[in-house]
């Protein structure tokens, strides 16, 4: 019989519908606007932090809805932004600088939505309000930190050749200096480290009784440093942002030397500086244990060493010579050893570990040092602008090497647990292979947002209300079941956007949400004409219909699929804005071809389906 669908197809329509309506729901609750309490460099927050911040709260007069101890932090929530700001200066003048007080947006969705999974759609930048910063590269850290590396190259090939050399040393501009005995040595050492070392040029010179081989980079090996520098620390700020926790952050090159980071709904620089400016690696060094110590006190270190300090003060005299630089660390976990002390369980790639195989099993008996190095803001910059970084180094462990070590080994001497967890996670994000500065920082305010998101509403609605007066005026009893089928579809797109874990709802993507209401209204448009051509053509009401859906089925799967093609394409090459706006409009093809043929096509076959009828509404 014409125009009767199975029981199972209306359940399914059903369902599709009940379940995006669920999904679509949290959207409708809000969001409070909120402060959230976490610990900063190791400090863990105790449930006695938020007796503390409850009490300042109350004796400033500042009214809040709830506080709570929830997943190692404090959240406070209030009825207005001004609350919010209030507390937040508050609440960080009284903890202090061991906790990390951000301005927060904290969803109302009821528990019952939360336990099967529903939230309200990530909202970018545009719409929920954030920080931009625009990141420069300090490429002269890493062009330093690779000449290191050279020479210290240079050595190990000079050593196995049984070449001796006066001096290494760094001569600027990019190159190493290697100053030799004689002319024959020149020579000899010219050509070792020519053949291991093609991307280099190497000029031999000689000057008041020295003899002097100069390596030099080629210019297309600098660039490739260059792009090496900032495009690794791409990869790793994103892992470090996703570690986190910070959803759908935007991090992208600009120019040569920059990096452009977008973190939506963060309202707290401060926190977001402490995410992304926390360049922070290990380097393991063997400690000069024939040092005499109190020299080192005074400041003097033997030929070859250096002279750190651990977390108490006390010098420490280590060779100069990197063991094993963070670069090496494929993953770092926390956790504790058998009397319940925190440690860090380091493992190494493939080269990483041969190296520390080799040294292990050289040097038993021996002491092995962990140097933590950091890189901050100093609060200066140079004449040009650029901001100027401090480094900190500390020795946080000395371990006597008992055995040959692997590729997984661990460390300790670490304060708290809480420290240990967040150094295994900025292990495990990746060390910088060059410290970042910050040359330019914006926030976009929540009120901002809200406008956008108001405006971009408005023109959703105002969109929907044109179409469906054209198409109940122009279409009677099928218009009115296309607007149905439109509104389902906006139902489905809010519902599928919330479901999908990296969907972000911009500015672009409402505007993609406008374009697929008219499209999807376009799909009816073309089966209610090719209705009517057939009640034209003498076909009966129940055949014109069939033939209808049938006949103009073709035509809407073609452009859409045209259409389809053209998001994705938009979706792999495109960024921020355009990847909001793909996003949206993929998903609006998917779900207006599903409302447009088989939701309508449900209704209509219900409504006429099986059926004597003689005239169509139409």
């Amino acid at each position: 019989m014409l125009n009767r669908f199975p029981l199972w197809k209306y359940l399914m329509v059903v369902s599709v519908l009940l379940i995006s309506a669920l999904y679509a729901l949290p959207n409708l609750y809000g969001e409070d606007p909120a402060v959230q309490i976490t610990g900063s460099r190791g400090t863990e927050v105790q449930a006695s932090t938020l007796d503390v911040v409850a009490e300042n709260l109350k004796n400033n007069d500042i009214a809040y809805k709830s506080i709570a101890f929830e997943n190692g932090s404090v959240l406070v929530r209030f009825n207005d932004t001004d609350a919010q700001i209030s507390a937040r200066d508050i609440i960080n003048e009284s903890l202090g600088k061991d906790y990390v007080v951000a301005l927060n947006l904290a969803p109302l969705t009821p528990d019952w939505l939360t336990s099967i999974g529903a939230a309200p759609m990530k909202l970018g930048l545009d719409l929920r309000g954030g920080v931009h910063f625009l990141m420069e590269v300090d490429m002269d850290a890493a062009m330093s930190k690779l000449i290191g590396q050279q020479e210290e190259s240079f050595r190990t090939d000079l050593r196995e050749a049984k070449i001796r050399y006066r001096a290494i040393r760094d001569s600027g501009k990019d190159s190493v200096e290697v100053v030799l005995r004689n002319e024959e040595q020149l020579a000899e050492a010219k050509k070792v480290l020519s053949d291991a070392h093609r991307d280099m040029t190497f000029v031999e010179s000689e000057s008041n009784g020295q003899f002097k081989l100069i390596a030099t980079f080629t210019e297309q090996r600098l660039q490739e440093i260059r792009n090496y520098a900032v495009e690794q620390n791409i990869t790793i700020i994103r892992n470090r942002v996703n570690e986190l926790g910070v959803a759908e952050p935007l991090v992208q090159r600009q120019g040569a030397s920059r990096i452009v980071v977008e973190l939506p709904g963060v309202q707290d620089t401060a926190r977001a500086k402490e995410i992304l400016g926390a360049t922070a690696t290990l380097e393991f060094r063997e400690v000069d244990d024939k040092a005499d110590l109190a020299a080192a006190a005074s400041g003097r270190a033997p030929a070859g060493s250096e002279i750190k300090e651990d977390r108490n003060g006390r010098p420490v005299v280590l060779k100069k010579r990197i063991i094993l630089g963070g670069a090496s660390i494929t993953d770092a976990s926390s956790s504790a050893d058998e009397y319940g002390r925190p440690q860090v369980n380091i493992s190494l790639d493939s080269e990483g570990g041969s190296k520390m195989t080799a040294f292990s099993r050289k040097n038993i008996g021996k002491l092995m040092a962990t140097v933590f190095t950091e890189y901050k803001d100093s609060g200066r910059r140079t004449p040009e602008g650029r901001v100027i970084l401090s480094k900190t180094e500390e020795v946080i462990n000395q371990a006597t090497i008992q055995s040959a070590l692997g590729r997984s080994f661990r460390i300790t001497g670490i304060d708290s647990q809480a420290e240990a967890h967040n150094l295994a996670l900025l292990l495990r994000a990746g060390a910088l292979i060059a410290p970042i500065s910050i040359v330019e920082e914006r926030t976009i305010g929540p009120s901002m947002g809200q406008q956008n998101i108001d405006m971009g509403i408005q023109a959703c609605i105002w969109g929907m209300v044109a179409v469906m007066i054209f198409t109940l005026v122009y279409y009677r009893g099928f218009g009115l079941v296309a607007n149905l089928a439109l509104m389902a579809n906006l139902v489905l797109i809010i519902g599928v956007m919330s479901m999908i874990p990296g969907a972000t709802m911009t500015l672009p993507g409402i505007a993609g949400i406008v374009l697929t209401v008219g499209m999807a209204v376009d799909a009816n448009v073309l089966i209610f004409e090719r209705i009517r051509e057939e009640l034209r053509d003498g076909r009966n009401p129940q055949q014109a219909i069939h033939q209808g859906y049938a006949n103009a089925f073709s035509t809407i799967a073609d452009a859409n699929i045209t259409t389809l093609i053209t998001a994705i394409i938009l979706f792999a090459v495109g960024t921020g804005a355009i990847k909001g706006f793909a996003v949206t409009l993929s998903i609006g093809i998917l779900t207006s071809m599903f409302t447009a043929i088989v939701g309508t096509r449900c209704v209509i076959n219900l409504v006429y389906g099986g059926k004597r009828v003689d005239k169509l509404s139409i």
